[in-house]
């Protein structure tokens, strides 16, 4: 991500279409790939999960401990939005449907600087 910054308040929009077979996609916030404050990961059917989101965050290229959650809105050839909201200590994440995420910020960050889609034919990044 070339010359933005996010800060508390402001939040990233994705929007993409899920590939049939897919298996898993990724999406993550941070400083860069060794400091990320979110890696959020929907799982179909990978590393003995089927159907959870997977998110975790990773400080100086080691990882915190992943939190799951069993609420699964994705379907694999679906276009779907997701939107995450940095504040200070939390990110909100809002899915297809259904309530609202929320996952702690686990080391002091002031901004994000990095974001990664992976899995996804991404239609779109809005960063506001």
């Amino acid at each position: 991500m070339a010359d933005k910054t996010l800060r508390p308040g402001f939040h990233v929009e994705v929007k993409g279409i899920i590939p049939h077979g897919c298996k898993l996609f990724t999406i993550k916030l941070g400083k860069n790939d060794k400091n990320v404050v979110i890696h959020f990961e929907p799982r179909f059917d990978y590393f003995g999960d089927k159907h959870k989101i997977v998110m975790n965050s990773m400080k100086e290229n080691f990882r915190g401990t992943e939190l799951k959650e069993s609420f699964f809105p994705f379907q694999m050839g679906s276009e779907m939005k997701i939107c995450f909201t940095f504040e200070k200590d939390k990110i909100f994440i809002q899915l297809p449907a259904g309530s609202p995420l929320s996952f702690p910020v686990r080391f002091p960050i002031t901004d994000i600087t990095y974001v990664s889609v992976e899995g996804l034919t991404t239609k779109y990044i809005t960063l506001e």
